[in-house]
C-alpha cells in the first residue's frame, strides 16, 4: 500500500512526528534505528500479553514479529509492546485468583495509556489468557483507533493412556485422587501430559470462548481464531492482520463501527450456540460499555434463551477448539447460524466487509458432527442460560450444554460459606450431603476483592462422582471448565447486601434453568428482617491494587467495570 494514501495531519500520531516543535520527538525515534521515512509513515501499536507465566501468553511474541512484518509491508512503522496477563489455571484455588478479573481492567487500561502516551494511530492487538481477550478488546473500542484482534490460539489436547486429555481432567483428577480413585502414579502422569503445546487452554473454556467471540463481532480475520498456537498458519494470519490494519487507517474503520448492538448479539448467539464459558456474559457487556451502548446480563441472558447449543465442545461435549477449526472453524459455526436466521448478517468487519459476506463463500461440511446444523441442534435452548428470583434480583448464569433435562431443575438445602477455601476443604474431606447446594459467597467483584472463579471445588466434586448430586452458587465466578448445575455471577454481591448474603445453612434454594429461576423459599418479610440484622464484612485488602479495584468496581450484571464509560465520554482518543 503507497504511503501516500494516508494523510498523517488527521491521525493521532502528528503530535509526536510532525512539524519544527516535534524534532525533540523525532530525535527518540532515530536513537531506536528509525529512519525519517518510517518517522513520517502510521504509528501502529503491536500489544501483545506476552509473558512467561503460562503457555497461553508464550507464543504471542513469535506472532507479534510477524504482526510487524505485515504493518511494514503495507508501509505503516509497527511499534510493539506488552502487558500483563494472570492466568486462570495458575491462580486457580488460591487467592492469586483474585487478580484475574482486576486484570482485564489493568490490561486495557494500560493498553490505552501506552497508545494514548504515544500517540499510535492504529492497534494490533495479540492475546491469549481469559481477562487478556476483553481486556485486549475493551481497550480497541475505548480508544476507538483503527484495530485488529489477533488470539494465540489453543494449545493441543495431550493423550493419557491412549486418551485425549485437557487441563480440565486434570482438575477433576484432583477429587479422583481425593478418594482413592486415582493413584499417585497416574495423577504425576496426567498432569505430565496433560498440555503438550503452547496455547491457551483447548476446550470451550472462557479463552475459546472469547476467541470466538472476536470473530463473532468482528474485530479479528474470519478463521484466526481457531488455529491452535503451534500451528505455522497463525504467523500467517498475523502478517494478515498487519497488512490489514493499514487498509482500516486508510478506510477510516474504526471498532465503534464494528461493536454495534447487533454485533454484541451476534457475540452472544455464538457463546451460546457453543457451550461457551459464562464468563462471556460479564466481557460482552464490559465491552458494550466502552462502547457506550447498554447491553448488560439479561441482554445477554435473553440472546442465550432463544439460541440453538449446535456445537459439540468440551466440558459439556466431546471436541476440543483445534477439532472445531480443522472441519471448518468459526466460521462453520457461524454459517449455520446465519443460514437459519439467528445472525445478523449485515455487521461490519475487520475486512472491511459484513458477516454475510464474509461467509458467503463457506461451505457446509456434512462429514463432521463437531457442528450440528441450527435447524437440527443438540438442545433448542443455548449452552447458556440466565437466571433471576429472590435470591439473584440482578440475575445470575449458569452454563447447561451437555446437561440432561432431567437435571436442570433442582431444589435443597443451603451450605453456606464466606470463601472458596472453606467451601473446597469442605468438598475434600466429604463434608456435605447429596442434594446440598453449595453456597459460596463474599466472592463478588467488591467482596473478594476480585469474583474470583472455582474450578477447584467444582472439578474436585466431578473428581468425586458428585458433580451431578449437587448444585453450587456463587457471587463469584465459574471457570469457562465448569460442568453442572453451577450457578454464578450471582447478583446483587453478599457485600453489598444482596440477598445470597442473608440466606443461612437448610434454607432450600430452588434452581430451575427452563424457566430461568433462582429463589430461596423465604418471604419477603423474612428476607427484609434478616437484612437489618446483616452488617457489611470486611475483607483482608486494605492496600494495593485489589483495595483500589474494589473501590471503583460495579456489579456483574453490568459487566464489573471500574469507569463510566463510551456513554459518559466527551473526546474520543481516536480524534485527538
Amino acid at each position: 500500500m503507497d504511503a501516500r494514501v494516508f494523510d498523517k495531519s488527521k491521525l493521532p500520531s502528528r503530535h509526536v512526528s510532525v512539524g519544527p516543535a516535534r524534532a525533540p520527538h523525532r530525535s527518540y525515534y532515530y536513537a531506536m534505528g528509525m529512519t525519517a521515512k518510517q518517522i513520517a509513515q502510521p504509528f501502529v501499536g503491536v500489544a501483545s500479553c506476552w509473558n512467561e507465566a503460562a503457555p497461553c501468553n508464550i507464543a504471542l511474541m513469535r506472532q507479534a514479529q510477524a504482526v510487524k512484518k505485515g504493518v511494514a509491508a503495507a508501509a505503516g512503522t509497527p511499534r510493539e509492546f506488552c502487558t500483563i496477563t494472570v492466568t486462570d489455571g495458575i491462580a486457580m484455588g488460591h487467592q492469586g485468583m483474585k487478580s484475574s478479573l482486576a486484570s482485564r481492567e489493568v490490561i486495557a487500561d494500560s493498553v490505552e495509556l501506552t497508545m494514548r502516551g504515544h500517540c499510535y494511530d492504529a492497534l494490533v492487538g495479540l492475546a491469549g489468557c481469559d481477562k487478556s481477550l476483553p481486556g485486549m478488546m475493551m481497550a480497541m473500542v475505548r480508544l476507538n483507533v483503527p484495530s485488529i484482534f489477533i488470539y494465540g490460539g489453543s494449545i493441543l489436547p495431550g493423550n493419557f493412556k491412549g486418551q485425549p486429555v485437557t487441563i480440565q481432567d486434570v482438575f477433576e483428577a484432583v477429587g479422583k485422587h481425593s478418594v482413592g480413585a486415582m493413584s499417585d502414579e497416574d495423577l504425576k502422569e496426567l498432569e505430565e501430559v496433560a498440555c503438550p503445546s503452547s496455547g491457551s487452554c483447548g476446550a470451550q473454556f472462557t479463552a475459546n470462548t472469547m476467541a470466538t467471540v472476536a470473530e463473532a463481532i468482528g474485530l479479528a480475520l474470519p478463521y484466526s481464531c481457531g488455529a491452535p498456537a503451534p500451528y505455522d498458519v497463525r504467523d500467517t494470519f498475523c502478517y494478515t492482520a498487519g497488512e490489514m490494519v493499514m487498509d482500516l487507517i486508510a478506510r477510516n474503520i474504526r471498532p465503534r463501527d464494528i461493536v454495534t448492538r447487533k454485533a454484541l448479539e451476534n457475540a452472544a448467539m455464538v457463546v451460546a450456540a457453543s457451550g461457551g464459558s459464562t464468563n462471556a456474559a460479564l466481557h460482552l457487556p464490559a465491552i458494550a460499555h466502552e462502547c457506550g451502548i447498554d447491553f448488560d446480563l439479561f441482554a445477554v441472558a435473553e440472546i442465550f434463551k432463544k439460541t440453538p447449543y449446535v456445537a459439540d465442545l468440551k466440558p459439556g461435549g466431546k471436541y476440543v477448539a483445534k477439532d472445531m477449526f480443522e472441519v471448518g472453524g468459526i466460521p462453520l459455526l457461524m454459517k449455520t447460524l446465519l443460514d437459519n436466521g439467528y445472525l445478523h448478517g449485515d455487521c461490519m468487519t475487520v475486512t472491511g466487509r459484513t458477516i454475510a459476506e464474509n461467509l458467503a463463500s463457506v461451505k457446509w461440511n456434512d462429514k463432521q458432527d463437531v457442528v450440528h446444523p441450527a435447524n437440527k441442534p443438540i438442545t433448542q435452548t443455548g449452552g447458556v442460560v440466565g437466571l433471576k428470583g429472590n435470591l439473584a434480583p440482578e440475575g445470575a448464569i449458569v452454563k447447561i450444554a451437555g446437561m440432561p433435562t432431567e437435571s436442570l431443575v433442582f431444589a435443597g438445602r443451603a451450605r453456606c460459606f464466606d470463601c472458596e477455601e472453606d467451601a473446597f476443604k469442605a468438598v475434600t474431606n466429604r463434608d456435605y450431603q447429596v442434594g446440598d447446594v453449595l453456597v459460596i459467597r463474599y466472592e463478588g467483584p467488591k467482596g473478594g476483592p476480585g469474583m474470583r472463579e472455582m474450578l477447584s471445588t467444582t472439578a474436585a466434586l466431578y473428581g468425586q462422582g458428585m458433580g451431578d448430586k449437587v448444585a453450587l452458587i456463587t457471587d463469584g465466578r465459574f471457570s469457562g471448565a465448569t460442568r453442572g448445575f453451577c450457578v454464578g455471577h450471582v447478583g446483587p454481591e453478599a457485600a453489598v447486601g444482596g440477598p445470597i448474603g442473608l440466606i443461612r445453612d437448610g434454607d432450600i434454594i430452588e434452581l430451575d434453568a427452563i424457566t430461568g429461576k433462582l429463589a430461596v423459599r423465604l418471604s419477603d418479610a423474612e428476607l427484609e428482617a434478616r437484612r437489618k440484622d446483616w452488617t457489611p464484612r470486611q475483607t483482608d485488602y486494605r492496600s494495593g491494587a485489589l483495595w483500589k479495584y474494589a473501590q471503583t468496581v460495579g456489579s456483574a450484571k453490568g459487566g464489573a467495570v471500574t469507569h463510566p464509560g463510551g456513554a459518559a465520554e466527551i473526546q474520543c482518543y481516536a480524534d485527538i
